[in-house]
């Protein structure tokens, strides 16, 4: 029998089967699915017999496909048949994960008449001779676009337009269940980066922000660059930005723990990519002096042969003193690790090595670039992007709330200056009381997350 392969964190599943009651009362049912390491958290009576039953066997487990493992061992048992095998998260997905519902009455005759024609044709003539009323006259200012073409899906690459839509409706539904904003998913199926510039300009008039999401390095920067020059409403890169603005507003709050100010961390990073450049972009702006980033290819410096435009731009600004060795040596001293590339490469040796209370972010996921507790033995401070350890850094503390700032303040840009008043925003919400090494940024559940960060952003947005 092969072994399933450890996951990031617990699946659940229900397990359908047929089973004579003398097998069910033997208890060889619930030994068989305990003995491989699952949690069973329900085993109910579906339809009784006299001689044959049917139940569902509710399960969870730290295991990707363990489902698979299971469902042999029950059908190995005599008098057992396993119907079918149910995951929880494709259930959730079943028929999408969003729906359009009206926000005005449709009863009769009369409300027909004044949401549809001949009412409507009343508002279409007001905005077709004040564009800008169909801000205040539809669904415009409530809703953002969330855009990919689906070529960075998560952690898993280019996976396509459609493969990138369930994680395109998940977003737009953090938008709906954190702010409040109408978001929709617009998967697109082009790669070309001219292409997804003028389609994004073609359905703009009809949202009051743009999302970007999930398009690849480097060509994310330039659809990003392009859109903002051209378009009159906020267009937001989640996994630059959104990244951005949690990372500094844990690092404020860290540093503060520590008692070190963010002008005199030496920071090192390992991810040079989206959210890296934007990550190092974002920390310099709010006063970081000393980065040394890492890509692929070694440590970023000025002068380095075959750098891209954007990792030039990077080069010029980090870097100072022109390291050129390895990251093991980089880590030496240094005050904060932070990590946006891949699993296991740096250890807790490295870790030993920086300076007393190191600060360590491992934000790879599934799997970080150490693991928290490896990390633990010597850093005062450790975060993931995972939900299952405590100080996660987790875009959803960010973008509901800028995009409610942005919507709310009619704003027509974005810049740093909003990033920061959002990082700032999220920082705030951990008073001295509560900040501890565990716990340098809120939940992403905390009430007071999207209103403080819409908040921040409308006052510096309404400038703009």
């Amino acid at each position: 029998m092969q072994t399933p392969s450890q996951a990031p964190t617990g699946t659940s599943f229900t397990i359908r089967m047929r089973a004579t009651p003398d097998l069910h009362a033997s208890g060889a049912i619930v030994e068989a699915v305990t003995g491989l390491g699952a949690v069973i958290t329900g085993l109910d009576m579906v339809d009784p017999g006299h001689d044959t039953i049917t139940l569902d066997l509710s399960c969870t487990t730290g295991h990707v496909g363990q489902e698979a493992f299971l469902a042999e061992a029950l059908e190995a048992l005599e008098g057992c048949t396993v119907v079918h095998v149910s995951d929880s998260v494709f259930l959730m997905h079943l028929g999408g994960k969003l729906e359009v519902q009206p926000t005005v009455p449709m009863h009769n005759r009369m409300d027909l008449a004044r949401a549809y024609t001949p009412g409507v044709a009343r508002v279409c003539l007001a905005i077709a001779n004040n564009p800008a009323d169909a801000r205040n006259l539809t669904i415009k200012r409530n809703s953002v676009a969330v855009v990919t073409d689906g070529t960075a899906v998560l952690g898993l690459g280019d996976l396509g337009p459609e493969a990138a839509l369930p994680v395109m409706e998940g977003k737009a539904a953090l938008f709906k269940r954190f702010a409040n904003v109408d978001a929709w998913p617009i998967c697109l199926n082009t790669k070309d980066v001219d292409e997804i510039v003028r389609t994004v300009e073609l359905i703009a008039p009809g949202f009051g922000g743009i999302n970007l999401e999930d398009i690849s390095a480097p060509r994310c920067f330039e659809v990003e660059r392009r859109l903002r020059d051209r378009l009159t409403i906020p267009v937001f890169h989640d996994d630059q930005h959104g990244t951005a603005v949690v990372v500094l507003a844990a690092l404020v709050n860290a540093a503060r723990l520590v008692g070190k100010e963010l002008a005199t961390l030496q920071i090192v990073m390992v991810g040079a990519g989206a959210a890296g450049a934007a990550v190092a972009n974002l920390l310099l702006r709010a006063g970081v002096q000393s980065i040394i980033a890492f890509d692929s290819k070694g440590p970023i410096y000025d002068g380095r042969p075959g750098l891209d435009a954007d990792r030039q731009a990077l080069a010029a600004r980090t870097n100072r003193n022109g390291h050129r060795g390895s990251l093991r040596e980089a880590m030496v001293g240094a005050d904060v690790f932070i990590g946006l590339s891949q699993p296991n490469i740096i250890s807790a040796d490295d870790v030993a090595r920086m300076a007393p209370n190191a600060i360590v972010f491992a934000l790879a996921n599934p799997e970080p670039e150490i693991h928290p507790a490896e990390a633990g033995r010597h850093a005062a401070v450790v975060a993931t992007g995972r939900s299952d350890l405590p100080n996660q850094i987790n875009n959803v503390l960010a973008f509901p709330g800028i995009f409610r700032g942005l919507l709310d303040s009619g704003a027509h840009k974005i810049n740093d200056e909003v990033l920061l008043a959002a990082a700032e925003a999220i920082a705030q919400i951990v008073n001295d009381e509560a900040l501890s090494a565990i716990y340098i940024v809120p939940s992403v559940f905390d009430p007071a997350v999207a209103p403080a960060v819409a908040d921040a952003v409308a006052r510096v947005a309404s400038r703009l």
